[in-house]
């Protein structure tokens, strides 16, 4: 069960102090309180965890200081969309708000090879007013003798470039605890040039230590990839497991599955199940055509399959978009077959925002009819 109370409730009141001393007289339910601070107003949410079934709603909502109720079913008990649960399906970070009814664009570098290539890619990307990008510092990879990723030495001209041209998130995958502290300290270098949502990347999906930590802190909104070979209920758990630990600014991705019935692309595309996430939770969904195709492959139209996939994934309502870029694909020193180029950039915006208006549209359709 979970106590949404009337927004900048104060610990320090009175009402919140004769709330916390009845909760505390309920048997074998303990309390979890999570306060998310805003611009305008601070939003408190208590969480109830134990035999909560035995508790009447309307007795709970007359107790002081609570402003709803929701009684919450087993699965996904803080991300799930529970029923009569009217809470938010978004999230501001850095100036940049990220939910269920927006769709941001993360075109970047899977792996930072140069500051001339960093340069290049953020110009290009405020050139066509995009304010996100991603950028790989740390880069786990299948062979141990495969390039690992810059690390840590190259976090200052990247944050320092993205200042420059107005870069204001920058998805940046992490593999081990000591990478949060790498990323702050770069941050406080660089005097926080630009904002980080770190990425927990598919082989890490059930790395649940890594998961906890990761959701003990609230700097940073986390994107956290499907887990290739596991079932779509374990990777939604998985990003349970942030959210549990205090970070609810999570954003779920879909990057393929991993089996050969998806063959002639890298992974089998699973963009289909955009619209059961949006349905099942409140994250905003992200899809990453790039490691779903892993090819610049195209159709006869012309059209790279890419961008195709991209488009479907935003007709079925995707919000976010993470997709590889380079100036040099054939210099990339981690997936240049699947990036795309430079110059490709305005094409691959304007295919995107054809699809979005298909989404639009298909959304009114089905108001108009809904209310038939």
């Amino acid at each position: 069960m979970i106590l949404i109370l009337v927004p900048n409730t104060r610990p320090e009141s009175p009402e919140y102090k004769q709330l916390m001393a009845h909760l505390a007289n309920f048997t074998g339910i303990s309390t979890r309180v999570h306060t998310e601070v805003g611009i305008e107003q601070t939003l408190t949410e208590i969480y109830l965890i134990g035999n909560t079934k035995v508790l009447s709603i309307e007795d709970v909502s007359c107790l002081p200081c609570v402003d709803s109720v929701v009684r919450v079913s087993e699965e996904y008990r803080v991300l799930g969309r529970h029923k009569n649960d009217d809470r938010a399906t978004y999230f501001e970070y850095n100036g940049v708000r990220f939910g269920q009814d927006t769709l941001n664009v993360f075109a970047g570098l899977c792996a930072v090879d140069t500051i001339e290539h960093v340069e290049m890619m953020m110009k290009a990307l405020r050139e066509h007013g995009q304010v996100c990008t991603r950028m790989g510092a740390y880069k786990p990879r299948t062979s141990p003798y495969a390039f690992q990723g810059h690390g840590k030495t190259c976090l200052p001209y990247v944050f320092d470039m993205a200042g420059k041209y107005g870069i204001k998130v920058i998805a940046m995958e992490i593999t081990h605890e000591s990478h949060l502290e790498e990323i702050r300290n770069a941050l406080y270098q660089t005097g926080s040039a630009t904002g980080v949502m770190l990425q927990i990347g598919t082989r890490n999906t059930q790395n649940f230590e890594l998961l906890k930590i990761v959701g003990r802190q609230q700097n940073f909104p986390v994107l956290i990839k499907r887990g290739f070979g596991i079932t779509l209920d374990e990777s939604l758990n998985a990003a349970e497991y942030l959210a549990s630990e205090g970070n609810r600014k999570v954003i779920f991705g879909l990057r393929g599955m991993k089996t050969n019935m998806g063959d002639p692309h890298r992974n089998f595309v699973d963009f289909s199940h955009v619209p059961a996430v949006k349905r099942l939770t409140r994250m905003p969904v992200c899809i990453d055509p790039s490691h779903s195709v892993g090819t610049r492959a195209s159709s006869p139209e012309g059209i790279l399959d890419i961008m195709h996939v991209t488009a479907q994934g935003i007709v079925a309502g995707a919000n976010m978009v993470l997709v590889d870029f380079h100036p040099a694909p054939s210099n990339a020193l981690v997936d240049g077959p699947q990036a795309l180029l430079i110059k490709e950039l305005p094409q691959f915006l304007e295919d995107i925002q054809i699809a979005r208006e298909a989404y639009e549209k298909r959304t009114l359709l089905a108001e108009r009819y809904r209310e038939i």
